[in-house]
Order: C-alpha cells, then sequence, then structure tokens
C-alpha cells in the first residue's frame, strides 16, 4: 500500500499544513480545488506541495505524521528546505 506525509504551504511560506494520504496527487488536487470549502487548507490558500514522504505502512506513515505536527515550525522548516530548498511546488512531480 502507498502511504504518504505530505506538507503543503500558502504562497508566503508562512503557514503549512501536515497530512497523510494514500493517494497524493488525488488529495493535494483536492487541496488546491478547496473541496472542502470550510477546511483550514481552503480558508487559509494553503494549496503548494512543498514535501512529502512515502512508506508502504499506514501506520507509520499516521504516527510520522504526529511527530512531524509535534515539531516547531522551525524545525518543519528545515525538513522542507532540506527536501526541498526553494520550496517550489511539487505537484507537476507527483500528477504525471
Amino acid at each position: 500500500m502507498n502511504c504518504f506525509v505530505y506538507i503543503l504551504a500558502n504562497r508566503t511560506n508562512s503557514t503549512i499544513f501536515t497530512g497523510v494520504t494514500s493517494d497524493l496527487a488525488r488529495r493535494v488536487w483536492e487541496h488546491k480545488n478547496h473541496v472542502d470549502s470550510g477546511s483550514f487548507t481552503a480558508r487559509y490558500n494553503i494549496e503548494k506541495l512543498v514535501y512529502y514522504e512515502w512508506t508502504s505502512d499506514i501506520t507509520a506513515a499516521i504516527q510520522r505524521e504526529k511527530v512531524i505536527k509535534g515539531w516547531t515550525m522551525e524545525r518543519k522548516n528545515i525538513l522542507i528546505s532540506k527536501f526541498n530548498p526553494n520550496w517550489v511546488d511539487l505537484y507537476d512531480r507527483i500528477s504525471q
């Protein structure tokens, strides 16, 4: 099974969201298109995929999401910057 932990950011990279999904391309598309108009990501226009990691274990993915959510913003920024130094939107990379 494919499981992904992912981080989205708004345009200015000042607000981020961490999530977990089994279908990364679909889930990011849902965020970008504000499928849930009342969600945190829709309210703050958090649509840019800046980080993701894969595992085959859903339990591990959920645990990793919880760990990352518990980190300070500084630590999350370091994780993202090591993976994606320019904080570019990675959606095109994963949606092809």
